[in-house]
C-alpha cells in the first residue's frame, strides 16, 4: 500500500491508457493489426514473418510515445525505415504518417464496436481526489482521448486534458521528453513538484522524473514494475486500490 498526504500535493496528473481506461489493449491490438500487415508484407520474400508482440513489443516501443514516434521506434527495431511524410498521407504511400493514420482507423473501429471500460479502482481513486480538494489532469499522447473519457463518463473529473491533438498543434516533444506532464501543470498552475504522475508506461515514467514532478506511482507488475522502478518511479503498485489518501491530522 501507498499512501500519499494530499496536504503536500495540489494536484493529480493520470495518464489515460492502462492508467484510468484499459484501452491499452485496445491500442496494442490496432498497432499489431498496423504492423503483422507491414511485416508479412515484407517478409514476402524470405518467408522470415515474425509478428509484432502485442505486449513486450508495445511496451518496448509503442506504448505511451506519440503514435509516429512509437511506429518508428519499433519499425527501426526491426530494421525497416519509412518516411515520415505530412499529415493526412494515406496508408498506401508508407509513409509513417500515412500508417499512423491507419492505426488510428482500427483503434477506432475497436473503439465503436467494444466500447470502454474503466477501471473501477482508478475511478474510486479520482472520486476521493476530488473530494479532497485534488486537482486533476489527465495527459495521454493519444489522439482519441476526449472521445474515450466521453465513453467512459469521466470527462467531468478532470480541470486539464492534454492529448495527442495538444502534443502535435503545440510541437510539444513526446514521452520520454516531459513537455505533455509539464503543459498540464502549467495549465493547472501548479508547480511539477506539488504534482503526483500516476504511470504505466516506462517512457512515461521517464517523463515524470525529467519534468521534476513531485512523486511518480508507476502501475504493473512482475519484470515490468521491475523496468518502471528503473526508469524512475518512486513506488510501483498492481492496482490504484493500492493507493490510499490521508491528510496531516
Amino acid at each position: 500500500m501507498v499512501t500519499i498526504n494530499v496536504e503536500q500535493f495540489d494536484a493529480f496528473l493520470f495518464d489515460l491508457d492502462g492508467v484510468i481506461t484499459e484501452t491499452a489493449s485496445i491500442h496494442a491490438r490496432a498497432w499489431k493489426r498496423l504492423f503483422d500487415e507491414l511485416l508479412a508484407r515484407q517478409a514476402g520474400s524470405t518467408g522470415a514473418f515474425r509478428p509484432f508482440d502485442p505486449e513486450t513489443d508495445y511496451r518496448r516501443y509503442v506504448d505511451g510515445k506519440p503514435r509516429v514516434a512509437g511506429l518508428l521506434s519499433f519499425l527501426a527495431s526491426r530494421g525497416i525505415e519509412v518516411p515520415e511524410g505530412k499529415p493526412g498521407d494515406r496508408a498506401e504511400q508508407g509513409t509513417a504518417q500515412g500508417l499512423a493514420g491507419r492505426k488510428d482507423q482500427f483503434f477506432a473501429e475497436l473503439l465503436a464496436r467494444e466500447g470502454v471500460h474503466a477501471f473501477a479502482s482508478s475511478v474510486s481513486l479520482l472520486r476521493e481526489a476530488r473530494s479532497r480538494g485534488v486537482r486533476l489532469a489527465v495527459s495521454s499522447s493519444s489522439r482519441h482521448c476526449q472521445e474515450v473519457l466521453q465513453a467512459a463518463h469521466l470527462t467531468a473529473f478532470f480541470d486539464v486534458r492534454v492529448d495527442g491533438i495538444d502534443i502535435d498543434r503545440l510541437g510539444l516533444s513526446g514521452k520520454p521528453a516531459p513537455d505533455a506532464f509539464l503543459e498540464a501543470a502549467r495549465r493547472l498552475a501548479v508547480q511539477p513538484a506539488r504534482v503526483v504522475v500516476f504511470e504505466d508506461a516506462t517512457s512515461g515514467v521517464a517523463a515524470a522524473r525529467a519534468g521534476g514532478f513531485g512523486l511518480t506511482i508507476g502501475i504493473g507488475q512482475h519484470t515490468h514494475a521491475k523496468a518502471l522502478l528503473e526508469s524512475g518511479a518512486d513506488y510501483v503498485v498492481a492496482d490504484l486500490s493500492e493507493v490510499c489518501l490521508q491528510a496531516t491530522v
